[in-house]
């Protein structure tokens, strides 16, 4: 027994802890340095001296010192602190300042190091976007908790009965080739083998009455409602015998709540750009209609403000079963809805339109408004979908009861069918997309006699594809901007027909030559959008072709010009206009005297309204330009990303060795895939 005398004080042993967490430190700095000598960084700083079986002795030797020091310490009654940080939480705060030290390369911010050559700046900005692209999807990756043990989810799946033999091939196949950008499919899917719900999805712009058709259909107020941005987060509403809130998290574990506390985890108000890093929401609730097998779930709105919410939509999408869209009676249908709706297709998932709110229009403006949307979505995409017109008012409350026990209510009684049909559905899309991978791989096997490709040559090609989205978004916006400012030359176009006319004969309206003429302002303006939009699109288009020519794929899918993505566009809302002028006496005398005259009379009479159309219109065509481009994008993304895993994937001799061949073949066998 030491005595008390003996003890070390309390500074004693707080400079003990400190020495002892700044050696650990430093042996972490020796283990650093020897992981750095031994990894594949274009960068490394230390060059690999030792032997792998030296390197081991060094981890043994710094593992048993760690042991020691945390026996020293618990022999002088010092507690080891528990670690401070989440891991995924330091790796997100880091990846952050990757995204910065990629944006600091831009052409304009390298202004201080001297001009960057012209011929560069398109390359420069492409390497910058894709580079902050490539961190944002790492990032997002983190956040939605991805990096989960699939084999384990497997492994347990096929202890209850599950048929998962393709699937764990699928995965292991992901794993060794390192195709890392489909291991969130392969989750989607194990999700589904694991809960084996039928999930309907309600997808529509904010305040198209989502939440409140979900209440009315589960006979509860759950789902909070408003005007405003409130759904941030998917919200799945499955059955239960009790009423019960479960919310998942990307950095602590999972919580079960009050369902009353729902508003906290998806209003904007509560949780803005879910900053409480919310992934999963599930409310269980003792509803007749939330039969068991069959889950809703509530989606973030489109098209608003919080884009944050957008997004989590967007990666949403491909998880359901089925699609409801909801489309405003009180509105039109826009890009989004009809976007919705092809991606919902695109992956194989059926859809179902609804006319929400059709209480706001007579029985005959509810014909002809479910007609034009149909034959919208019929022009526009393709598809020959049912628009349902449906309405939670009581008077109108029919509408809903029919749609209900037409389209939802027998997929009740098929729900299990339907579940296996669509997984089915996921697992096939799949199997094809790493069959065309390891085909493109299999593909560059006999480069060395055919000619090997050019890497340098694609990678620039996509780079510079693009560094002109990002060029174009620079365009569209001083445009967008020049065009709020516009509506005096608007009036001084109007003045100048106005005049002209009159001088020339009496006009039989002077209204319809100001609005015509204002009009056509606005439309040359925005058609300057349009051109720029469109000739981005040639330029993705021949770039995702140029690639597959490059590549040397010859059954890989060319991408359709992607003009097709540049909707419609928005009009200046200027309303009726009335008015009537004609020059003055001595205003016939002098043709820019009566410009001058009628430019000031329509200033004073409509300016105000014209300045206001203008600015209004701005921001529309913005918005438009904005989501036409993030369309664009969308589709040369998809493709582009594809080739580039793919090209990292070909050794930089352009050749693989044979037991690589025969290890793809062999993964071809295995998905069925003949070689």
């Amino acid at each position: 027994m030491r005595s008390e005398d003996a003890e070390l004080n309390s500074a004693h042993k707080l400079h003990l802890l400190s020495s002892a967490q700044h050696a650990d430190k430093l042996l972490s700095d020796v283990e650093s340095i020897l992981s750095a000598s031994r990894a594949k960084s274009p960068f490394r700083k230390y060059k690999g001296s030792l032997l792998p079986a030296q390197a081991k002795v060094v981890e043994d030797y710094i593992g048993r010192i760690r042991t020691q020091l945390v026996r020293v310490l618990e022999s002088e009654g010092i507690l080891v602190p528990e670690p401070a940080f989440e891991s995924v939480h330091a790796m997100r705060v880091t990846l952050a300042f990757v995204r910065i030290a990629f944006q600091e390369c831009t052409a304009n911010r390298m202004l201080g190091y001297g001009a960057v050559p012209e011929s560069r700046v398109l390359g420069l900005n492409g390497l910058v976007d894709e580079m902050v692209a490539a961190v944002e999807k790492l990032d997002s990756y983190l956040a939605r908790g991805l990096a989960e043990d699939l084999e384990a989810r497997l492994a347990r799946l096929a202890e209850s009965g599950s048929n998962v033999a393709l699937i764990k091939t699928m995965e292991r196949i992901i794993a060794d080739h390192g195709f890392v950008e489909f291991r969130p499919a392969l989750s989607i899917i194990i999700d589904r083998l694991e809960t084996k719900h039928f999930e309907i999805a309600y997808f529509g712009r904010v305040s198209s009455g989502k939440s409140s058709l979900l209440n009315h259909i589960i006979d509860s107020e759950i789902l909070p409602v408003g005007v405003n941005p409130i759904t941030g987060v998917p919200t799945r509403l499955a059955y239960g015998e009790r009423p019960r809130l479960t919310v998942w998290y990307a950095d602590k574990s999972p919580e079960l709540l009050d369902i009353i506390r729902l508003p906290e985890f998806v209003s904007e108000q509560h949780n803005p750009a879910n900053y409480k890093h919310v992934t999963r929401i599930l409310v269980e609730l003792p509803a007749p209609r939330l039969r068991d097998g069959v889950v809703l779930v509530d989606t973030p709105g489109l098209g608003s403000l919080a884009s944050a919410g957008a997004m989590e939509t967007l990666a949403y999408l491909p998880r359901c079963d089925m699609g409801v869209v909801l489309i405003d009676a009180g509105s039109t249908l826009t890009e989004d809805d009809l976007v919705t709706i092809r991606t919902l297709y695109e992956a194989g998932i059926p859809a179902s339109v609804l006319l929400s709110k059709s209480d706001l229009l007579a029985d005959a403006d509810r014909v002809r408004s479910s007609q034009y949307i149909a034959g919208q979505i019929s022009t526009q995409l393709g598809l020959t979908l049912a628009v349902h017109p449906v309405s939670i008012q009581s008077a109108h409350l029919f509408l809903l009861q029919d749609w209900l026990r037409e389209v939802i209510l027998p997929l009740y009684d098929r729900h299990q069918q339907l579940a296996r049909e669509s997984l089915s559905r996921k697992i096939g899309s799949l199997r094809e997309a790493l069959a065309v991978a390891l085909k493109v791989r299999l593909d560059h096997a006999q480069e060395s006699s055919e000619g090997a490709i050019d890497r340098d040559a694609i990678d620039t090609g996509l780079r510079t594809a693009v560094g002109r989205i990002a060029k174009a978004r620079e365009a569209c916006l001083a445009t967008t901007h020049d065009v709020r400012s516009q509506s005096g030359h608007a009036l001084a176009e109007a003045a100048t027909r106005l005049t002209d006319a009159w001088l020339q004969s009496a006009p039989d309206s002077s209204a319809a030559i100001v609005h015509d003429a204002i009009i056509q302002v606005a439309a040359e303006r925005a058609s300057e959008v349009v051109r720029t939009l469109k000739q981005l699109a040639r330029q993705l288009t021949q770039s995702l072709h140029a690639t597959v020519e490059g590549l040397g794929v010859a059954d890989s899918h060319r991408e359709d010009d992607l003009t097709s993505a540049i909707k419609e566009m928005p009009k200046l809302d200027l309303g009726p206009v009335e008015i009537e002028w004609k020059p003055g006496l001595f205003s016939k005398l002098s043709r820019n005297l009566a410009i001058r005259q009628a430019e000031k009379a329509l200033q004073r009479k409509i300016g105000a309204r014209v300045s206001d159309a203008f600015s209004n219109f701005g921001s529309v065509l913005d918005a438009w330009a904005r989501r036409t481009l993030s369309e664009l994008q969308l589709r040369f993304e998809t493709p582009a990303e594809s080739y580039r895993a793919h090209l990292d994937r070909i050794s930089a001799r352009g050749v693989i060795s044979e037991s690589e061949k025969s290890a793809i073949e062999r993964d071809l066998a295995l998905l069925g895939v003949d070689t």
